[in-house]
Formats: C-alpha cells, sequence, structure tokens
C-alpha cells in the first residue's frame, strides 16, 4: 500500500484501524516526511531575504538534505508495512516437515531483518536532518522559529520511534545477523538524543529574542 496516495483522514482511519499495518514503523517514516516539508518551509522563508542572509548558507544544506526526504519518507512508509506484512507471511508458511521448518524460519528471520533495516534508514535520515536544525533555528527567518521547533519535534519522534521498531525487530534475531546496524544504532540513538535538545535550546533561544 502507498499511503501517500491517500488523503491524511484516510491515513488517519488506516493508522487508527486494528489491521497491523500502517503501525508506528510508517507512523515515524511520515513524520519524517513532515519534518523536512516543515524544514523546506522555513528554509524557503529564508533563502532569498537579505535580512536573513547570514542563514542563506545553512538553509541551503537543509533544503539539499530535506527535498530528497519529502519522497524518501513515503517510499520508507510504505516499505515498513511491507517488511512487516512480509514477517506475517513467513510465520503463515507451512512447518509439517524439518524442512518447511527450516525455510519458514529462515524465511521469518530474513524478513524480520528487513523489518529492522527499513526503520533504521528512517532514523539515519531523521538524524541527518535534526542535526542541522539548530543552527536554521539560529540564523533562518526569526519569524520561523516556532516551525524549526515542529520540524525538530517531528524530526525527533521520527528518529526515537523508528529506533524502537529497530530494537524489537534485532532482538528477535540471532547476533549475527544485522550486525552492522546493530554497530551503527548506538551512534544514532545518542546524536539525536543531543540535536533534539539543542534544537529546542536554539528555537527558544531564538523566540526569545
Amino acid at each position: 500500500m502507498n499511503w501517500m496516495d491517500m488523503t491524511l483522514r484516510e491515513f488517519q482511519a488506516a493508522l487508527a484501524s486494528s489491521s497491523p499495518t500502517p503501525g508506528g514503523g510508517t507512523a515515524a517514516a511520515v513524520a519524517l516526511g513532515q519534518a523536512a516539508a516543515l524544514s523546506v518551509m522555513v528554509c524557503d522563508l529564508t533563502l532569498g531575504n537579505e535580512k536573513w542572509k547570514e542563514g542563506w548558507k545553512i538553509a541551503e544544506e537543509v533544503q539539499f538534505k530535506a527535498i530528497p526526504m519529502l519522497h524518501q519518507s513515503g517510499t520508507l512508509a510504505k516499505d515498513d508495512s511491507d517488511a512487516f506484512d512480509g514477517v506475517m507471511a513467513g510465520f503463515g508458511m507451512p512447518k509439517s516437515t524439518e524442512d518447511e521448518m527450516h525455510v519458514r524460519r529462515q524465511a521469518i528471520r530474513n524478513a524480520t531483518l528487513e523489518a529492522a533495516r527499513v526503520p533504521f534508514e528512517t532514523a539515519r535520515l531523521a538524524m541527518e536532518l535534526l542535526v542541522l536544525l539548530p543552527e536554521l533555528a539560529d540564523k533562518g527567518n526569526a519569524n520561523a522559529a516556532s516551525d524549526v521547533g515542529v520540524a525538530g519535534l517531528l524530526a525527533s519522534a521520527a528518529a526515537k520511534g523508528a529506533v524502537f521498531n529497530v530494537e524489537i525487530n534485532l532482538e528477535s534475531l540471532p547476533q549475527d545477523m544485522g550486525q552492522e546496524i546493530r554497530r551503527e544504532l548506538p551512534d544514532i540513538k545518542e546524536r539525536v538524543k543531543q540535536a533534539s535538545r539543542q534544537a529546542m535550546e536554539a528555537v527558544r533561544s531564538r523566540m526569545n529574542s
């Protein structure tokens, strides 16, 4: 299902339903898209305005990262739901013989790894956007400082929510699966934590200046 083809009302209804998809991973990806969209808006309000010339450079950097995320977030939202559907399909495979059980187990593990990989990508992209937002809040159009704040909150929610989905899937896999994700995840979590705090501090400072 391509969730981006739905109206907002339709997506919310799907998210509120008892169906397992869309779920938290898809919602995190959608939040990333909203964070990116707000960030692009602030950049548009900064670039070309002489009053905020100091913020042009960071606005260009943010746009370079955020504009592709408008599409990437929709792809990740779909991929997240597809990955979970793949896990459920694995559990539905026959298990009457040893061979069937082996094939089923491998299918479940491979699908679960994909269900960890997709939100990991969401978290990584959200982190890459989030680390740029403190400077955008500090130097961009001051009239849109609160919008940077909302973008920061959404990017933080996208990253942290995606991390939950990464971790719960990795927990059910052998330690030798997803090693690169396991290795990189702690750094992403720490950088998200720091950047989230810095973004909120920069927004509050700009709004109070």
